[in-house]
């Protein structure tokens, strides 16, 4: 197709396609509904065979994404914010059964207050389930999530959910000139799905049974296992993805100007977009700043992330999220990161974006001033001058 003006959603929406699911489960939700509402038009067009199912909810939705990939179809869902808590008894099933399903979450704020804009609460709140999470950028890196998604996930290696997250409005809603592959690359990229793992009359096996105290901890190793070999899987598809596309990839984490940054900030999503205009701005004035964008959450970058940090003076988190009661998720994931490389350097937690909030590049540059001081920090951003302690103390 070449270059096309596209939402978030829609570039997606066409990498979905290019990836030739055989079922798409479909249930809308504000605001993912257009990616499976472009879908249907291109099953129904022509452009994708597929079986477009209607289901009636966002756990139906799911399980019918499960029974599909049972029987060995490459299966494709999407879902967002409350309708994601609605899947959560099926997101288990999933990765326990080793289902390889590909869904789009399109971060959104959840309930209550109730909000329809985007943060990543949702998504971030179920990193436990055995999916892999994955944070795209902007549109163009959208569309080929979506074809690299299924690569990783079916990998044998691997066999495992992955769940892509595009910023809800900022980045589904948000239209950008994209490069549409076409289906011959596509087809040269990602292979058929194969499995061994489906109900199969000729080769009957037994698929989602139990297991008691004896034998579940080796389930639930081997399912952490295809995690992390992920990690290998990832850099096998990008490299694969860059010989075919032209378009290079950088793992887990997207490392920016950090290279002799004495202050760096870490963040995930569209923001990241933002924070490297106020990164060239800064070192324009010789400020010695730097950007790491978390492309993946899960598996989660511990090596890559010691590697990229190690000489930095200081670091801050900034994230649309919180753990209620403790401190932001991915700030607790990068100071374990930190503290298992044996790295000691003050480190600070910005929870901003909530609701859809705006994150203003004042905000960015208050944030990389603040790091200058060296400090341990908590903070919400946009609380108007209440937003501050200083860890541990409290508020």
């Amino acid at each position: 197709m070449g270059k096309c003006f596209l939402s978030g959603n829609e570039a997606f929406a066409y990498g979905i396609c290019l990836a030739r699911p055989q079922v798409i489960s479909a249930y809308p939700i504000t605001p993912q509904t257009i990616v499976v509402e472009k879908l249907s038009e291109l099953v129904e067009d022509g452009s994708l065979k597929a079986e477009f199912i209607h289901v009636e909810s966002e756990h139906s939705a799911l399980s019918c994404a499960i029974g599909a990939s049972a029987v060995g179809a490459r299966t494709f869902t999407a879902t967002s914010s409350q309708g994601l808590l609605y899947m959560a008894e099926c997101l288990t099933y999933a990765s326990g059964g080793r289902f390889p399903i590909v869904m789009m979450n399109a971060n959104r704020s959840t309930a209550l207050p109730w909000n329809i804009y985007g943060d990543q609460r949702d998504s971030l709140s179920q990193l436990d389930c055995g999916w892999i999470q994955a944070y795209a950028e902007n549109a163009q890196e959208s569309l080929d999530l979506a074809l690299m998604s299924y690569y990783v996930a079916e990998h044998r290696e691997v066999s495992a959910p992955f769940m892509a997250n595009l910023d809800g409005f900022v980045l589904t809603h948000t239209y950008e000139v994209v490069e549409v592959p076409a289906k011959e690359q596509a087809d040269s990229f990602l292979p058929p799905f194969v499995t061994e793992n489906k109900m199969d009359f000729g080769h009957p096996r037994n698929l989602a049974f139990s297991a008691g105290p004896e034998h579940n901890t080796a389930f639930k190793y081997k399912e952490h296992i295809g995690l992390l070999n992920a990690k290998k899987v990832i850099a096998e598809a990008e490299e694969k993805f860059a010989r075919i596309f032209g378009r290079q990839y950088t793992g887990l984490i997207e490392s920016y100007r950090t290279e002799d940054a004495d202050y760096i900030l870490i963040t995930l999503g569209s923001i990241a977009g933002l924070v490297k205009e106020k990164v060239d701005k800064l070192r324009a004035e010789g400020k010695r700043v730097g950007l790491i964008r978390l492309r993946y959450i899960r598996p989660f970058p511990n090596e890559e992330l010691a590697g990229a940090l190690k000489n930095a003076k200081a670091i801050a988190v900034l994230e649309k999220d919180v753990s209620f009661g403790n401190e932001g998720t991915v700030f607790t994931n990068v100071n374990s990161a930190l503290h298992k490389a044996g790295i000691s350097i003050a480190s600070s937690n910005y929870i901003g974006g909530l609701g859809g909030k705006n994150i203003s590049e004042a905000d960015i540059e208050k944030i990389f001033e603040e790091l200058k001081e060296e400090k341990t920090t908590i903070q919400f951003l946009g609380l108007g001058g209440a937003e501050k302690w200083v860890y541990p103390q409290g508020l």
